[in-house]
């Protein structure tokens, strides 16, 4: 060894080589040894081939497969792959792949029978799925499975769900939007048109506190709740008509308002028109003193005369604007000028 370190470069190196071989001729010497008479390899680099399965694959064409609902149907198609169990032997006269096709087709309906028709491409996943392993058919025969899956509804029942699907999605706006416009009615009616008065606060709030505007519009407003309820306005709001007409019966001795009044006037206990009249001015609210009252009464005066009545005119304009009077400006009130 010594010998070896302190020697010059190339006789080290020549005696590594030489060492290297020698140690090589030795090991393949043992190993030759050992091995047995046979020649075969030891057991520690021996490796035991497995035979290969046997597995067989049969078509299996269209076949229409139930879904959840009665008058639809899946179209399924596969390749079944099949293996004889070890007890079977090969000289068994068994149909296999008639067998294989079976297990499958059951496995199949199992799973479908159950699912939504408009769900076939999500169905043909799951349905992959639960066919790829092999699992033993019901008569121990054989293990089946299958692969390449293929799932859908025929092109026919494929349209008429598309389009009971679109109708579907019609009716649920049109149904979203009928309920809108009811509640919209609903709401106009018994809220915002329940009376006038509603009305009025209403249109009040809607316009910002206008109350100048609020004002003029009073008499679209009673106009517009009488409508919305079917009912007459209140006489309160007749006079904020655009265009008040008295009806035909105001001139007469049977105003229906005044409770049998008139009934006792045309009897001759009080003068033509007179109870009718205060009637309504009662009504109203409008007190002996209030101004309004000559206003309405030389109104209505005026519309007497257009309709024929000038008897009741005279007597309106004597009992409530008699001659001398202050003068009544439109407002109501007494004109100083």
């Amino acid at each position: 060894m010594g010998l070896m370190l302190f020697a010059p470069w190339p006789l080290w190196t020549a005696f590594a080589v030489a060492f290297a071989i020698f140690g090589l001729l030795l090991f393949r010497t043992r190993n030759t040894r050992s091995q047995p008479k046979g020649g075969s390899p030891p057991a520690a680099f021996a490796f035991a081939s497995t035979p290969a399965a046997d597995v067989r694959a049969t078509r299996l064409p269209d076949v229409l497969l139930p879904s959840e609902s009665p008058d639809y149907r899946f179209q399924f198609s596969a390749m079944v792959m099949w293996s004889p169990t070890a007890t079977e032997t090969a000289e068994s006269e068994t149909n296999h792949a008639a067998l294989a096709v079976n297990a499958i087709l059951e496995r199949a309906r199992e799973l479908t029978e159950l699912r939504d028709p408009g769900h076939a491409s999500l169905v043909q996943h799951e349905l992959a799925g639960a066919l790829g392993e092999m699992q033993l058919d019901p008569t121990k025969r054989l293990h089946a499975r299958a692969e390449s899956v293929w799932l859908a509804l025929p092109g026919p029942d494929q349209e008429r769900l598309d389009k009971l699907a679109e109708v579907r999605k019609e009716e649920a706006i049109w149904e979203h939007e009928r309920k809108y416009e009811q509640n919209r009615r609903d709401y106009l009616q018994h809220d915002v048109l329940k009376d006038p008065g509603s009305a009025v606060v209403w249109w009040l709030a809607k316009n910002d506190d206008q109350v100048d505007r609020t004002v003029k519009d009073i008499g679209l407003l009673a106009q517009l709740s009488s409508a919305a309820n079917n009912a007459a306005i209140p006489q309160t709001f007749l006079p904020f008509l655009p265009q008040f007409t008295a009806p035909n019966d105001l001139f007469t001795d049977d105003l229906p308002t005044m409770n049998g009044a008139a009934a006792a006037a045309s009897a001759g206990d009080g003068e033509p028109g007179q109870d009718g009249f205060e009637a309504f001015f009662n009504a109203m609210g409008f007190s002996h003193s209030d101004p309004r009252r000559r206003l309405l009464a030389r109104q209505f005066a005026e519309l007497a005369t257009k309709h024929g009545r000038q008897d009741v005119a005279e007597e309106l304009i004597r009992r409530y604007d008699p001659p001398g009077e202050p003068y009544v400006n439109e407002e109501g009130w007494p004109d100083g000028s």
